[in-house]
């Protein structure tokens, strides 16, 4: 598969940074923007069955909100663009290549990955193998 220049760029530029701190993805019925700001969600998106926050997992634990599994962040520090073609397809598919389950936020300036904390250490390796690639 051709990549265009831009695409190969941008990978060339993904400069990976893994966030120390764990999060979690909980969910609150009947929530609204706003009312759980002391929980410092990084995420918050509207569903019909609830808030679903991406909370600091020692946030979580103090609230007595459940969740599943554990994640750590992985923020591409190279300047992506909101219509920036087929990037977060490549990394996902090169993560899913390796088992490695990834939750994709899109922001203005970042993409923001969670990873399962215990395959981070493992995603980052993989990301920064790619951006090394001389052709992405």
């Amino acid at each position: 598969m051709k990549r265009t220049q831009f695409l190969q760029d941008l990978i060339k530029q993904l400069s990976p940074r893994l966030d120390s701190n764990s999060y979690v993805y909980c969910t609150v019925a009947n929530a609204r923007y706003g009312e759980l700001e002391k929980l410092k969600p990084i995420v918050s998106i509207a569903e019909l069955e609830g808030l679903t926050l991406v909370i600091p997992r020692e946030q979580a634990e103090s609230e007595g909100l459940d969740y599943y599994r554990v994640f750590r962040r992985i923020t591409l520090e190279g300047h992506s663009s909101l219509e920036a073609l087929g990037l977060t397809s490549v990394v996902t598919s090169l993560l899913a290549e390796r088992g490695i389950t990834t939750n994709v936020i899109a922001g203005f300036y970042h993409d923001h990955m969670f990873v399962p904390d215990d395959r981070a250490d493992e995603a980052m390796d993989a990301l920064k193998e790619l951006a090394s690639k001389p052709n992405g």
